[in-house]
């Protein structure tokens, strides 16, 4: 059992007359994290619901006030758990919050809740939104800090930071591992696109993840699977509304010579990545170290930043004739750049151009001897 970070920063969202919202992928602790709020409450009155039940789908799609109060009795505090998949649940929950804004309503999703319902009922001033995600360094590291990651970074790299997966030995990592590919990774996006793109969205996830730490054409990838550009777009976005994977930007703003229209594709976890691919094998035996240190380290700063409520915007920079910076951050007009080097021995060319173009801008090198200043 980890202590998530999420937990506290719920509390002081809680009974101020909004719905509470928390997206995260599939399997990543949403439900044990929304059962633990509610026991932390017991001088509530408390109400958990599964909504990938069809019993509970059918009661919560009414849509009318008052007969979902009586579904619901009265209740000071009631968790949705996996709420997309309750009918313009956007409907639902905005009926609620502005009919008894008294009652606190939790609401968990593995989706974007447009995904499954394409509701397009705002909800505008009415939602706290907050994010899990797999495991973070941070909450991994605890009191303990970087001593009890550092001898397990390989394992990391290997088997990603899924809470049932982190643990276990090597072979039930892989099993797990298998297990949310084959039954959870694909459920919210063939929900939508039904069952017979199964094989496409997996052929499509398998191609990303060969192109980690490159810039992707959605075109080429298109000539690969035989579809048309515009439906590899379509399938990404509603990967991306899933949190299997995320994109990056090309940033361009001052340089003519600045690629901007393009992007990076990661996966929110490597070890989700890797079982895509068969790829477990031992650091030291792989010729994808680069790219997978690279995703590893995109994502575990997205975490890192997401616990400190530190905000700013995200890209990768590269020129046409190929000078590239692998991560940018841009906070308060300065711009921030980092390459992932796994070797601390792989030196770093620092694209001068760059550095001209963008006055107080910096880039730093981050490898295995340094990483844990920038995670953690």
């Amino acid at each position: 059992m980890f202590d998530r970070i999420l937990e506290k920063r719920i509390e002081p969202y809680l009974f101020r007359g909004r719905v509470v919202i928390i997206y995260g992928p599939r399997r990543v602790g949403k439900t044990t994290l929304v059962k633990k709020v509610l026991a932390n409450h017991p001088e509530k009155r408390t109400l958990y619901l599964n909504c990938d039940l069809q019993s509970v789908q059918e009661s919560l799609a009414v849509q009318e006030a008052t007969m979902l109060k009586s579904f619901l009795g009265e209740r000071d505090l009631v968790v949705l758990d996996e709420a997309q998949n309750v009918p313009e649940i956007g409907k639902v929950l905005k009926i609620l919050v502005d009919t008894y804004p008294e009652m606190q309503i939790i609401a968990t999703g593995s989706s974007s809740f447009d995904l499954a319902n394409r509701t397009g009922e705002p909800l505008t001033g009415r939602v706290y939104p907050l994010r899990l995600y797999p495991i973070s360094l941070r909450e991994l590291a605890g009191e303990d800090g970087f001593n009890l990651i550092e001898p397990r970074l390989e394992n990391l790299l290997r088997f990603g930071l899924y809470p049932s997966i982190i643990d276990l030995s090597e072979k039930n990592a892989q099993f797990e591992l298998q297990e949310l590919v084959s039954s959870y990774l694909y459920q919210d996006v063939l929900a939508y696109l039904g069952s017979k793109q199964s094989k496409m969205v997996k052929d499509l996830l398998r191609l990303l993840a060969l192109q980690i730490g490159n810039e992707v054409s959605f075109q080429e990838l298109g000539g690969i699977l035989g579809i048309d550009r515009r439906t590899v777009a379509s399938y990404i976005d509603i990967l991306e509304k899933s949190f299997v994977i995320f994109t990056l930007r090309g940033f361009s703003r001052n340089l003519r010579k600045e690629v901007g229209k393009t992007q990076k594709i990661y996966f929110y976890d490597v070890g989700i990545r890797n079982a895509l691919l068969q790829a477990h094998a031992p650091i030291a035996l792989r010729n994808d170290v680069g790219a997978l240190w690279e995703n590893f380290c995109v994502v575990e700063r997205i975490k890192r930043n997401n616990h400190l409520a530190i905000f700013s915007n995200k890209y990768f920079w590269r020129t046409y004739d190929q000078k590239e910076i692998d991560y940018i951050e841009e906070r308060d007009g300065i711009l921030s750049g980092f390459e992932f080097k796994w070797s601390p021995k792989r030196t770093m060319k620092v694209p001068k151009e760059f550095l001209e173009t963008y006055p107080n801008s910096s880039v730093e090198k981050i490898d295995k001897s340094n990483y844990w200043s920038f995670l953690l």
